[in-house]
């Protein structure tokens, strides 16, 4: 078997690089490491992408629906800050280290790009003196796996100015090109009709994060009679393990429930407002589609999702509902106005349409083969 070509050898001999990326677990760590992987390959053809996941998280199903490799290690659960609990984990942290690093060695990788969470710390620590590491972070407020992975990282990338990190430099949060380069009023009749929606009546596409979000469902589920007194149609995505009953009203837009949403870009070009969580993924997708927003931040870890929100907010592109002030009178004071006002929506996606960085994914993907030394 011929020995895998190491990152100097391979920048000397200008042999193909290899890009291993970290960012499993949840959607938000996992679409911005895909979006990157795409990136590389347009601006390297050549290159191989290889994503490190577990078992249980849902790179399970994008990584490979995306036509890239997969490499499962052993889990870490990490917390958000340094706690006992880590102090207990070291046989975990170190057969996950000896694996990862068995994967490195195998598939001869130049570089490892991590996107946080329990996937990037021991594919730091298995690249730590062996393989230049590039950090992208896309929260203001880092979690653990990045602060440890930027102390003896190549570079460090972050999503906003602020972020605290050594070396950060800013450059957004990177997407995928279907998102980038959408044009929701040309797709609009398309997606309406591809999800059973009015093709004319002011439309709220509703979402919670990949697995749904109970308190956005029981609310907005809730408001249904006022939302079609109103006119307005619903595309609501309540979560694969959550099941939605919407009372149905004759003569008035559909109300759809769905349990996933395979093409957001679909869903984006449906509709007129969102109600949606703030993970820094889900904030930097609508403003980028200018799509005004409901965000209703997650009311646990370290307050990062309101954190996120308040750009959009402050620059007149969303409004903000805490979780436990969102019910069903909450959207039918708030949310249907808004949906309603054609004015005020055109003015608010108007705000949000160039607050993001649409080039991110070529910026940070330019910024990883140069680690690479490619």
């Amino acid at each position: 078997m011929s020995k895998p070509v190491k990152g100097t050898e391979r920048a000397a001999t200008g042999k193909a690089p290899v890009v291993v990326v970290a960012g499993g677990g949840t959607a938000g760590h996992i679409e911005p490491a895909l979006a990157l992987a795409d990136a590389v390959m347009r601006l390297r053809p050549d290159a191989t992408v290889i994503a490190l996941g577990t078992e249980r998280g849902l790179e399970n199903k994008l990584v490979p629906a995306r036509g890239y490799e997969l490499e499962l290690i052993p889990p870490v659960p990490l917390p958000r800050k340094p706690t006992p609990e880590l102090l207990r984990l070291p046989l975990k942290v170190r057969d996950s280290v000896r694996r990862t690093r068995e994967v490195l060695d195998r598939v001869g990788a130049d570089v490892v790009v991590g996107f946080g969470g329990y996937v990037a710390l021991p594919a730091y620590l298995a690249a730590r003196g062996r393989v230049p590491i590039v950090v992208h972070e896309a929260n203001q407020s880092p979690g653990l796996a990045n602060k440890v992975g930027a102390r003896f990282a190549r570079r460090v990338a972050v999503a906003v100015a602020g972020t605290p990190l050594p070396k950060a430099e800013v450059v957004g949060i990177p997407l995928r090109r279907s998102i980038t380069s959408l044009d929701r009023a040309a797709l609009r009749a398309e997606a309406r009709e591809h999800f059973g929606l009015d093709p004319d009546a002011p439309t709220l596409l509703v979402f919670g994060g990949s697995q749904g979000a109970q308190s956005i469902n029981t609310a907005l589920s809730g408001a249904a009679k006022d939302l079609a007194d109103a006119g307005v149609g619903v595309l609501h995505a309540h979560g694969p393990k959550n099941t939605l009953v919407v009372q149905e009203f004759p003569g008035k837009p559909a109300y759809v429930p769905v349990p996933y949403l395979e093409r957001m870009d679909l869903a984006y070009a449906a509709a007129d407002v969102a109600v949606c969580r703030s993970g820094a993924m889900t904030v930097a997708e609508v403003t980028a589609v200018g799509l005004p927003a409901v965000f209703v931040p997650l009311p646990h870890g370290n307050g990062e999702q309101a954190t996120n929100a308040r750009p959009a907010v402050d620059a007149g592109a969303a409004l903000m509902v805490f979780d436990g002030d969102l019910t069903a009178a909450k959207v039918a004071e708030l949310v249907v106005p808004l949906v309603t006002d054609a004015d005020r929506v055109a003015k608010m996606g108007a705000a949000a349409v160039g607050m993001g960085h649409r080039e991110a994914d070529e910026l940070l993907a330019r910024i990883v083969l140069e680690a690479a030394g490619a």
